[in-house]
This record gives structure tokens, sequence and C-alpha cells, in this order.
């Protein structure tokens, strides 16, 4: 501090020396068009004469705080001069980075200033405000908003509702900000906005609005009952989506809705119609609480507000109390308390049974008193009990009280000997019931053993040995009691050491291996293989397909497991549902457990798929109307429903796993027993293996869980496999990228040809929540209703099958037969098939963070009033139908 003044007249002399001051700029900041996103540098120079001026930075004509400014200054040519070099770097341009720009330089207290530079934003518009996500309720009116800016402006938004523009560029809704007025909606739908300005299209997020049932009406008491009360209600408005579920709940007043177990609450979900419910297990003369709410595929209704309903007055739950007897030899006196437990209702009085001896028992009424006087002279043996009574009827007795009078006549009342008569603990009546059960299971269990071990000689041995004479020699006669087949298979059973009960229960299952003549292999896959075969039973050849499996059974319980799905999977029996004809072991090398080989009927016209694919790719290539395409649906609905009833997971749905008989009904095939197999390798966690993950519902694919509703999700595309007849789903969509693109929000796309009303269909099978998804039930219901709805076929002579037992056909040869049966292990081969039939042309999707999508019409689509002109892309082949989740799972962590 002590220097300054002596710098200040430094500062003062070098002016005087050199007059007025020799600043100026040598470089001032240009102006700059950007885009958002991009690092700018900014940069001003200025002359000075031996001192070093810092040089600030204006925004707007305010300075700049905190800026990233990079100063350097550096020798001039002529001496005693020199050159301040100043950068400005903005990272990142962002929109209120843009404006006026200018050096500023301060000497002597007098300000220099470089010339002004612009920062222009420009670029695609930015989304102040975008839809949000909304649940409604039918035909009630809601509004949206979208608000959009550049530069460039102006700014115009497209309104889209499902895929399809409300607005043109020159309609008022074009105008940013833009506010959508909805009067009403009867279904859910997705509505987004587009911003268009010079530069191109933004897309804003989609948002779901949801359409909600109404909450149910009139909710009203029909009948009561001490225990129970019916109730019935009206059921709200809920668009085209239908309500199935409805939730009752009673509480006891003031006690709220509650887990606790001393609140008495009653939940129960209801499937509807009717609307009219009993709930049943209540307490009698009790005031309840009673609601209702409805749940459709959408969502959940409101709650009814609360509606106090009573039950009807019951009997008294107990007995009274403290039953106690006084007397004198003449008159007897009676005393009693309160019932403990609970009246249920209002009390009307008590009720008093004498006996004298055996003597008739005589019942008087009490009223309300607590006590009773019995005028008896010289009772002996007396028995008295008590009960309590509301208008509902009378409660339980009191246990007998005997009393045995020893009269003293020196007191007015003599004491009395009181006994309870209590049932006896020990009664000979059920002895002898006990012991009789007894006796008979042990002669059960005799028998048993004894029949065990004849059958076990029978089947090693047969029937005992009857040694004759014939012709004058010694001749043995040796004759099989039980069939080949059945001992054969016991004594291989046997030696798996499974349960007897299972034994008994495989009875009608398994079938001999000798009975069983293999041919031809119609496929073959990594985890086994599919031949024709021929089972001989007693009285003809059936013709039949064999599935051999590679996978190996290790232990006791995982045969167990393949053998009771066996015994579960013969009961079924569905006209769309494959029918398993049995299952044998197959010995092997080593002396481990046997191969299982599953037996099923032949299917003269192959897989699902390979037929669709055949109409559309064949030599002569055949039109199917859209009335047999839903047939198909309706015929796979209608087996997973079965199924689903019957509480089976599918887990590999596709239209290679459904078979075509010679009445080309579908049947759903390649289920529960394989897949039992397949739990060693095929499904299990934390190993590499091939899974169909364009089949696999996004849940399935992220937690490994499968229920019936990812069946749905595979429903669903089986549904459009069949639309786009065989068609590989997601074109141009690698396997590893299918759980980000689901993840998303992408769905499969309309088929062309495609109904409005079986697409909404089949996009129902892909809600991301999957308690939102249809049961089969309900989309068997549906599909049997589109095809009510559709024309008759104009020309029924030109629908045909396609045989693909044609060896002729170029492409029956290509599938080596391949579609006999379906599954798993079959399609393999009909990967390769796709690459052979030719193109399948794919429109693809850039897809950025947040759902967003960029066009820019300079280079690839231009989006004018609702009409789209796009480049050419090129054709692509269609995909492998499977991957690995591991790849899945592999390339969603690396872009995380």
């Amino acid at each position: 501090m002590e220097h300054m003044p002596a710098v200040l007249v430094l500062l003062a002399l070098l002016g005087a020396a050199f007059g007025e001051n020799d600043y100026h700029f040598m470089e001032n900041p240009s102006n700059i068009t950007s885009s958002l996103g991009k690092d700018i540098v900014l940069r001003c120079s200025v002359k000075v004469k031996e001192i070093f001026p810092d040089v600030e930075w204006l925004h707007n004509g305010e300075p700049l705080e905190f800026a990233d400014i990079n100063q350097i200054q550096m020798p001039w040519d002529e001496e005693d001069e020199w050159l301040a070099i100043s950068e400005l770097s903005i990272p990142s341009m962002q929109l209120l980075d843009s404006g006026h720009y200018r050096c500023s330089v301060t000497v002597e207290g007098e300000e220099i200033l470089s010339e002004e530079a612009y920062l222009e934003l420009e670029g695609l518009p930015i989304f102040l405000e975008e839809p949000q996500d909304l649940h409604t309720y039918p035909d009630q009116p809601f509004n949206l908003s979208c608000h959009a800016q550049g530069p460039p402006d102006p700014v115009y938004v497209i309104w889209l509702q499902d895929g399809a523009p409300l607005n043109s560029l020159n309609d008022v809704l074009a105008l940013t900000p833009s506010f959508l007025e909805i009067r009403g909606l009867n279904k859910s739908s997705l509505i987004s906005c587009e911003a268009h300005n010079a530069k191109g299209v933004t897309t804003s997020r989609t948002a779901t609005i949801k359409v909600l049932p109404e909450k149910p009406r009139d909710l009203q008491l029909l009948s009561q009952s001490p225990t129970e009360l019916e109730i019935s209600w009206e059921p709200g408005r809920s668009g085209v989506h239908p309500q199935y579920v409805c939730t009752v709940q009673a509480s006891l007043p003031h006690s709220g809705f509650s887990t606790h177990p001393h609140h008495k609450i009653y939940n129960q979900n209801l499937n509807v119609p009717p609307h009219s419910h009993v709930i049943g297990s209540l307490t009698p003369y009790t005031t309840y609480n009673v609601r209702v709410a409805c749940l459709s595929s959408e969502g959940v209704s409101h709650w009814t507000d609360w509606v106090a309903m009573e039950t009807a007055e019951g009997v008294p739950a107990g007995p009274p109390e403290n039953v106690t007897v006084t007397t004198n030899g003449t008159i007897t006196i009676v005393r009693w308390t309160e019932p403990q437990s609970p009246i249920n209702g209002i009390l009307q009085g008590y009720k008093l049974a004498y006996r004298i001896k055996e003597l008739e028992e005589v019942v008087v009424d009490a009223g309300l008193t607590y006590k009773d006087i019995l005028e008896i002279h010289h009772p002996e043996d007396l028995t008295v009990r008590v009960a309590s009574y509301t208008n509902a009827g009378d409660g339980p007795w009191s246990d007998p009280v005997t009393v045995s009078i020893k009269y003293d006549a020196s007191t007015p009342f003599s004491s009395a000997v009181v006994k309870v008569n209590a049932a006896p603990l020990f009664s000979w009546h059920w002895w002898y019931v006990a012991l009789a059960v007894a006796v008979a299971f042990f002669c059960a269990f005799c028998i048993a053993i004894f029949l065990a071990r004849i059958r076990k000689k029978e089947t090693r041995y047969g029937e005992a040995f009857e040694p004759t004479v014939e012709q004058g020699e010694l001749v043995v006669h040796y004759r099989v009691k039980k069939s080949y087949s059945r001992r054969t298979t016991e004594a291989t059973l046997n030696r798996l050491g499974i349960s007897n009960d299972l034994k008994e229960k495989l009875r009608d299952v398994m079938v001999d291996r000798h009975k069983l003549a293999l041919g031809k292999t119609l496929g073959e896959g990594e985890f086994g293989s599919v031949m024709e075969g021929q089972l001989n039973q007693d009285d003809y050849i059936l013709k039949v397909a064999v599935k051999t499996m590679k996978i190996a059974i290790c232990t006791r319980t995982e045969m167990e497991d393949f053998l009771s799905e066996a015994v579960c999977m013969k009961e079924f029996d569905h006209p769309n549902v494959m029918r398993l004809i049995g299952v044998c072991l197959q010995n092997t090398e080593n002396e481990g457990y046997p191969s299982p080989v599953v037996i099923l009927p032949f299917m003269k016209h192959g897989d699902l798929h390979s037929f669709l694919l055949y109409s559309r790719l064949g030599d002569t290539p055949l039109f199917l109307p859209t009335q047999t395409l839903v047939k198909f649906m309706t015929d796979i609905a209608s087996g997973m429903a079965y199924l689903s009833s019957k509480n089976f997971i599918h887990r590999d749905l596709a239209a290679r796993n459904c078979m075509l008989n010679e009445n080309m009904n579908v049947s759903v095939a390649d289920f529960g027993l394989s897949k039992k197999i397949y739990n060693g390798d095929y499904y299990r966690q934390g190993r590499i293996a091939k899974m169909p993950v364009k089949w696999i519902a996004i849940e399935s694919l992220a937690d490994r869980v499968y229920t019936t509703k990812s069946d749905v999700w595979s429903f669903g595309v089986t549904m459009w496999e069949i639309a786009t007849r065989g068609q590989t789903p997601y074109p141009g969509v690698e396997n590893s990228e299918i759980y980000d693109y689901l993840q998303q929000g992408n769905r499969l796309k309309q088929p062309p040809d495609c109904l409005d009303g079986l697409y909404e269909l089949m996009s129902s099978c892909w809600q991301l929540n999957s308690k939102n998804r249809p049961s089969f039930d309900t989309l068997y219901s549906e599909l049997e209703k589109i095809i009510k709805n559709l024309p008759p076929i104009k020309d029924p002579e030109e629908i045909l099958y396609v045989n693909m037992e044609d060896a002729s056909s170029p492409l029956s040869e290509e599938l080596g037969e391949l579609g006999a049966v379906g599954g798993q292990d079959a399609k393999d081969l009909g990967d390769d098939l796709f690459f052979k039939a030719g193109p399948v042309t794919a429109e693809v999707h850039h897809s950025e963070n947040s759902n967003r999508y960029v066009m820019c019409p300079a280079h690839e689509t231009t989006r004018l009033l609702g009409t789209t002109t796009s480049t050419e892309h090129p054709s692509y082949s269609s995909e492998l139908e499977e991957g690995t989740v591991e790849e899945v799972v592999t390339s969603r962590s690396s872009r995380q």
C-alpha cells in the first residue's frame, strides 16, 4: 500500500508522456450463429504500451462474473507495445447464452469498449411445456398444453392422437403456446405434439390419457341376515374398456379401512357381472360401512361413499354365567349372571329349564331377572340349566347343574351339594369304533405288502413255472401275466425310485419304448430333435411325432417333476391344445437316468408360421382373407384360455409353436412338458441360453419373471405375426436392442391391411403394467365379436391350404417337413428360411432419449400437414427370431 502513490504518479507521467492513451482493440468478437449443445469461443485483442490491463467481457451490457476467460499478453512488433488477447469459452451452448457480447478495458478511469458481436442460437424447437399423463373419465372434457420456442422462430405445433394429426400448420392450434381442448374420450389414447420451425421438427413426450371407469352408483342393501349383507350397485361408465372386476370392502364405523384384525374388515375382489354380492362372516346386529370400486383394463375407479348397513339380530353367542342353586327343601332359588359373550341383539329375557330325577324337563320364562324361585317339596337330584334369548331365538344353554339335597331343619335354607354334569372325557362307544378302524387299516396294510411282493415277482418272472411232459420231454411253460409294456415300464420306474403314488398315476401315460418305431427326422434343434414315428397299439398302428430330448436328467427330483408334468398334461382335453399321447423312457449308454421321449400327434399341415410364410413367399402365393387369419387367432386364444385355467404358463408362445391339423384348426403346442426339461438350461438364470427375445414380455426380459400375463404379451406378438402373414417382429431392430426399444415406449406398428379393432386388441397385450393386459378369456370373446362382424368370404373356392407334404414344393424341401410338429427344437431351421425367402422392407426410426426423435428436412424426412415424404431406406431381411437374454442385459448395461 505504501507504494501505491508512486505507481499512480508513474501512470500519470506515462499518460502525460504519450499524450492521450493509445489503447484500441485490434480484434473484435465476431457474430456467431450456433445451435444447442455446441461449444463456443469468442475472442478479442487490444494493443497497449507496457501496461497490463484486465480485459472484461460484457453480456447484454452486464459483466460476466463466473465466465471461463483465458487471457494472455505478448510483445508487439514495435518497442514498448504489448498485445493482450482474451478468449471467452462457452461450453454446451444454451438458450440463455445467446445475446450481445463485447470486450471492455478500463485504464485511468476510462472504459474502452470493443465492437459488439451477436451470438445467435438456432436449431430445432425446444419444448418449454409438454403434454402430461392424465387420468380421465368417459366423455369428460380436459385440456392439454404444448409450448415450444426457437430460435429460429416462428414455431408451429401439430397435435397427434394415437399417431394421427389433429390439426394442420395453418390451424389456430398451431400457434404456440397451444392448448388442446378434448371434449371427452371413450377409450384411452396416446397424445403428443410436434414443434415445427425452419430447422426441422421436434417431437414431445407421449402423454398417456387413460379413461378410467366412473365410480359405481346406487350402492344399496338388498337383504340382511345375522351374518350376511346382500348388496347391489350400478356400474359407472367406462367407455370401450369393459369392467371385469369390482372390489367390495366393509368396515366397522370409525375404524376406517385397515388390516388390523380387530376391525373385522371385509375385502373381496369379484368378477362382474352380476353387480351384486353377499358379504358373509359378519357379526349379528352390527352396523358396517360398505363401499365399492370397479376395475377395467385401464385402471380403478374411485370408491363410492361409505354406506352404513346393519346386520339382523342373532341369538346370544354364549350361555348365562355363574349359575347357582340354594334350597331349604321346599323353596329352591336359582341365580345367574349375564352372558359374557355378545348378545347379538336386544336381550329379551332368560329361560330356566329344570328336571327332577327321570321326570320330564320343565321350561319356564324368568323374564329379565337374574334369579328364579322354584317351589319344589323335598327335591331330589334336581338338574337346572339357563339360557338367554333375543327376538332371533334362544342362545346356548348353560351346563346342567345337579343338586343333591342335604336338609338341615335348624337353618331356613340348607346348603346343597352342587354337581356340574360334564360330558365324559372317554366313551367306550367311540373306543370300539376307533379300535375297529385301526384293525381295518392294519389288515389293509398287510394285504398291500402281500400284493406288492406278488406283483414284484410277476414283474420279474411272470407266472410261476408249470413243468409238464410233452412228447416224452419235460417242458416248462412260461406265460407272462402282465403285458410286456407294463412289465418293462414298471421295471424301469422301480429302478428310478419314484413314489408308489406317482407310479400308479403313470398307468395311462407311460408307453413301452419297444412299441415305438422311429422314422425320418423332421427337424433338429439345439435341445433335441423331432422325428416321424409309428406307435404300435393293440389293434392298429398310429402315426405320431416323436420328440427326443438332448437335455440329461441328473436327479430323481428332476425325473419326478418330468413325470408329474406328464400326468397332468395327459389330462388336457381341448380342441385347440396339442394332446399328449404318452411318454416313454429310453435307456442311455451310461447307468444314469433314462432319457425322456415325448409322443405327440402327427399334424398333417405343419406349424402355423411355415404355413403363413408359404402363403406369402411360396412359388404360388395364396390369398388368406382376414376371416381366416382372425380364425387362427381365435383358436390360439381359446387354447391359451384353457391352459391358463389349468395354471399352465407357456413361456414360448409364437406362430412356430402352433400347429395346423387336417381341418385347418390351430392347436397350441410345445408347452409345459418340454419347458420342465428346459428348466435346467433353457430358462435358467445366469446361463447363456437362446431365448425368443422378440416374443418375451418386457418384465420377463428384465427380471426373468413369467406369468399368464407374460403369455398374453407373446400372444399379441403372435397376432402380429398372423396379421403380417409370417413376418419377423420388429424388423430392423437387433435382438440386443429390444429391451431399450420397448422401454422407450415403442411397440410393433399396425400392419397395412390390419383392422383398427384388431390392432387395438393386440396393442392391449403390450401394456407396460402386466395387470392392465386383458385375460385370454377376454381376448377370445373380443376375437369372436370381430369374426361375427366381418363380412362373409365372397369366393370360398380360393381359400386353399398349403400341403406341407408336397414333395414337389421348393419351400417344402427347404423346410424339410419341419412343421410336422412345432416347438423350440424345430425352429432353428426356420431362421435360415427368412434369408432364403427374400427381404422384408422395414421402416427405420432413429430414437433419442425420452422418446424423442428429430427429423431434418434437408436430409431425411419432411412432414407437412400430416403427410410424410421419406428418402429411400434399404430393405432389411428379417432378423433371427431368437437371441440371448444376456445380449439384451449386456446392451442395456453398456448404455447405462
